[in-house]
């Protein structure tokens, strides 16, 4: 499960959606996770489905990055649907006991089901195709407002990208602490609970000294090259509104748009 987190990397290409202005990319997939929690209908979540499939397809993203991105919330989504499902009070089509299926229990799990699964593939999407820097300045530009209220928008950008790129870093090192330990005899998968949480004591030591260390060469290097967040502090490069953005977020609005109609067309005729 480790090697299948793809949270934070990014594969580089020349699609379209490659070349979309950060800033557009963020705020789309904000404008998209608000609409999957404002819909209401089984259908239009489907199609919404639907169209991030497209998109993978469209950004040459490998639809497999998919069910990795997914893999780690499998047990989340697993037990919210069955909770879902036997506790949620409606038209029973099923009972045994004091378990109660209802069909408004199906429904609702299976709209639960698909808003998360849309909600990580749109986001991944977003890590997929846009680099570390590229958000560096998206995230730079978009609270550029909040400095009115001495906000430290650069530290904060710089923070949030370097948690965000850190975290395959993490898991890489993870993973050959696992092998390191599991090659000195160490049994990790045997045993009851506790003794698979005491197991992996000897993986959390390393890995936060890992980490530490990381971070102490990070803070050196950004000292050795001179970083200064802040006023005053220039970028490379320059983030501007290309007429591909422009027709993108039209394309965007439209859809939007037509999902929300849509989804209140599906709610009156059903």
């Amino acid at each position: 499960m480790i090697r299948d987190i793809t949270i934070g990397q990014f594969f580089p290409g020349n699609s379209v959606i490659h070349k979309l202005d950060s800033r557009l990319k963020i705020l789309l997939v904000i404008a998209g996770i608000i609409a999957l929690f404002v819909v209401s209908n089984i259908f239009t979540l489907m199609l919404f489905m639907l169209v991030i499939l497209f998109l993978y397809k469209f950004a040459k993203i490998s639809l497999r990055l998919i069910f990795k991105s997914v893999k780690p919330l499998l047990f989340i989504i697993i037990f919210t649907s069955i909770i879902n499902i036997f506790f949620t009070e409606g038209h029973i089509i099923f009972e045994f006991g004091i378990f109660k299926i209802s069909k408004e229990g199906i429904i609702l799990s299976l709209m639960l089901i698909l808003r998360i699964l849309n909600m990580v593939m749109f986001s991944s999407l977003l890590t997929y195709t846009t680099s570390p820097i590229e958000l560096t300045y998206a995230l730079e530009k978009l609270m550029k407002p909040l400095e009115f209220f001495n906000v430290p928008v650069s530290d904060i950008s710089m923070m949030m990208t370097i948690s965000l790129r850190f975290v395959p870093t993490l898991i890489q090192e993870i993973d050959k602490i696992i092998l390191a330990q599991k090659s000195r005899g160490a049994k990790l998968d045997t045993g009851n609970v506790i003794q698979k949480i005491k197991s992996f004591i000897p993986i959390i030591i390393p890995l936060f000294v890992s980490a530490f260390r990381a971070a102490d060469d990070l803070a050196i290097s950004m000292e050795c090259r001179c970083y200064n967040s802040g006023k005053g502090r220039t970028s490379m490069k320059q983030l501007k509104i290309q007429k591909s953005d422009v027709l993108v977020l039209g394309a965007s609005v439209i859809f939007l748009v037509a999902i929300f109609c849509l989804d209140k067309f599906l709610k009156m005729s059903f």
